[in-house]
């Protein structure tokens, strides 16, 4: 479960972090990206609109139209049935009740017609007469028909007078029409006149005044419709009287309205969008022109107030907007920098007479905290040999009677003796001339700062490493625990003031020793690295004291700050920073943390190779 909410949260900080980078930096690149995420949002909603209802539109136009093919199928259908009806009615009334001779010629006068009959229900068929043309199974299939028709139901009205039927190899038309007899005529029985007519595609193709064709294969029991991308194809079926479907009228429809409404829909569509574009172009058009332009000079503006120092008012047409009052606002802010830069100026020209003096003061007391430690050292250090009982042993040694082998004894123990005080007199000459050195360095500090303080630093080629070693001598003296120092020992020429510089790596010392003495360990170690990069060198000193916050490094050049309550603190880095600007350098301060040392990093431009440094 851990390693999986572990996962999650690892994903989810990589999106964030994916988000963050395709998010654009700026501005103009935000308001562009958030109008063309609109402009997409928008196109998207626009053509589902249209097309919601543009499409639905003209789809129900198409149905409409596709119903009104078939309405047309099925009246073509109903007018070539009601034709033959019609025809046989008409030949009926034309007749005036005539029987039809049983042996007549076999043309018809009836030319719309494939076949005639007279039928009585008694006597079966008492005439028929069949086109030639329709071949003889069709007159064969006709008789048979004929002596199957409910013609008592057709009569009566319970059986409809035209319809369609299968006869042979296609289908026909039946039109059936009732003879009566004359006036005055006896009423025998019934008689019937049945008239049929083959179905044809032409028939139905001038009847609907559309092209169509019959299709005996295809029996469909609802009207079919097949679409493809330009047309319709229409299948209605031919039911005879019982329901049983004969085969179906197939026709083929252009879609046109689906063309005109998919056309309709694209212009509607890229109609809109480009209005859209316009729109959108004329609003980052309007939003450059009035916000980014504007806001782009007031940030040019500010970038050149830090670079140039220059406390320049911002110079605009003045506008009664949002921007116009920014641009106000600016100025009035620029206007108080200009009274604060005078009062600061003023300030600091009271405080630097006094930071001058305290920096006197806190580097004097740095060079002469070796001499005191010198002084006290020797002060309660005790003499390495009693005088008393080297007055005794050269006392003894002067009797004639002493023993050769106790005369021996006070011989070496005498020798040891000058040879531990002649040990002591060294050691102490040696740190006289530490402490002498300490001494020259307070002098030439209080020496140099008339000068320093008038004016800016001679800057000069000096030996860094020398500087450093001198340094370290002298503040192994400088606390109370024991410090092992390395530096290298090539020699390293710079451009700085030998003085400055000297003073600045006396202070880090200074302060490295400090910490090593906070950390509480007794001992400790300060190294110092010197690196070329290029035209700069690059010393770095490092410590293994207490260390310091790491939130802390950027406070530590101030004016007054320190990490140890008991320390007045603050000056030495401070002035550090300072001196090592007005060398054309740079100090930086850097720690792993509490407990993990620290590294102090000086940078100093090189001297040119053959220049002789001090």
């Amino acid at each position: 479960m851990i390693a999986r909410r572990s996962r999650w949260t690892r994903a989810r900080v990589w999106r964030r972090r994916s988000v963050r980078a395709l998010w654009p930096g700026t501005l103009g690149a935000k308001l562009v990206l958030i109008l063309t995420v609109i402009g997409l949002l928008g196109a998207v909603a626009l053509v589902a609109v249209l097309a919601s209802v543009i499409v639905p539109s003209f789809d129900a136009l198409e149905q409409r139209a596709v119903a009104a093919e078939v309405d047309r199928m099925h009246a073509a259908l109903d007018t070539i049935a009601r034709s033959v009806e019609q025809n046989a009615r008409d030949y009926v009334d034309g007749s005036a009740g005539t029987p039809i001779a049983a042996g007549a010629s076999r043309a018809l006068k009836v030319k719309t017609v494939d076949g005639i009959a007279q039928v009585a229900p008694l006597d079966g068929v008492e005439a028929l007469r069949w086109r030639k043309s329709a071949g003889v199974r069709g007159e064969r299939d006709f008789a048979t028909l004929l002596t199957h028709l409910p013609l008592e139901r057709v009569a009566a009205g319970q059986h409809p007078a035209h319809f369609y039927t299968r006869l042979g190899g296609g289908i026909v038309a039946i039109g059936v029409a009732r003879v009566y007899p004359a006036p005055g005529g006896t009423d025998g029985s019934r008689r019937y006149v049945v008239m049929a007519r083959r179905l044809s595609a032409k028939m139905l193709s001038d009847a609907a005044q559309q092209p169509a064709r019959i299709d005996l294969t295809q029996t469909p029991s609802t009207t079919v419709v097949r679409s493809s991308p330009a047309s319709l194809k229409i299948a209605v079926p031919i039911a005879a009287v019982d329901g049983r479907v004969l085969g179906s009228v197939t026709v083929i429809v252009r879609r046109d309205l689906a063309v005109l409404g998919q056309r309709v829909l694209l212009l509607a569509v890229a109609g809109s969008i480009i209005l859209l574009l316009i729109v959108l172009l004329v609003l980052s058009r309007m939003m450059t022109t009035l916000v980014l332009r504007p806001l782009a000079r007031v940030e040019r503006h500010m970038q050149t107030v830090p670079q140039t120092g220059s406390l320049a008012l911002l110079r605009d047409v003045p506008r009664n907007d949002e921007i116009g009052s920014l641009a106000a606002s600016f100025n009035a802010m620029l206007c108080q920098l200009q009274d604060l830069r005078g009062q600061l100026e003023l300030q600091n020209f009271a405080l630097g007479r006094s930071d001058s003096a305290t920096a006197i003061l806190h580097n004097v007391r740095n060079a002469l905290t070796p001499v005191s430690t010198i002084v006290s050292r020797d002060l309660q250090q005790p003499p390495p040999v009693d005088r008393d009982m080297i007055d005794r042993a050269i006392a003894e040694l002067a009797q004639d009677d002493l023993e050769p082998a106790r005369r021996a004894k006070l011989a070496a123990f005498t020798g040891a003796a000058v040879a531990a005080v002649a040990k002591d007199r060294a050691e102490r000459q040696a740190a006289l001339l530490v402490a002498r050195e300490a001494m020259a360095q307070v002098l030439e500090i209080i020496g140099q700062q008339h000068q320093a303080a008038q004016e800016r630093p001679e800057l000069s080629p000096c030996d860094v490493t020398d500087i450093i070693a001198r340094n370290a001598t002298i503040a192994r003296y400088s606390g109370t625990v024991s410090i092992a120092f390395s530096f290298p020992a090539q020699r390293c020429d710079v451009i700085a003031s030998r003085i400055l510089l000297s003073q600045v790596i006396g202070n880090l010392f200074a302060n490295a020793a400090d910490a090593i003495a906070a950390r509480g360990t007794g001992s400790g170690s300060i190294g110092v690295t010197i690196e070329r990069v290029g035209d700069t060198a690059w010393i770095a000193i490092r410590d293994d004291g207490e260390g310091i916050e790491r939130g802390a490094a950027s406070s530590l050049f101030q004016r007054g700050y320190s990490t140890r309550a008991h320390k007045v603190g603050g000056l030495g880095l401070h002035w550090c920073a300072n001196a090592m600007r007005a060398m054309q350098g740079t100090l930086r301060l850097d720690s792993a943390g509490p407990g993990q040392g620290a590294v102090a990093t000086l940078t100093l431009r090189l001297a040119p190779t053959g220049a002789g440094g001090t």
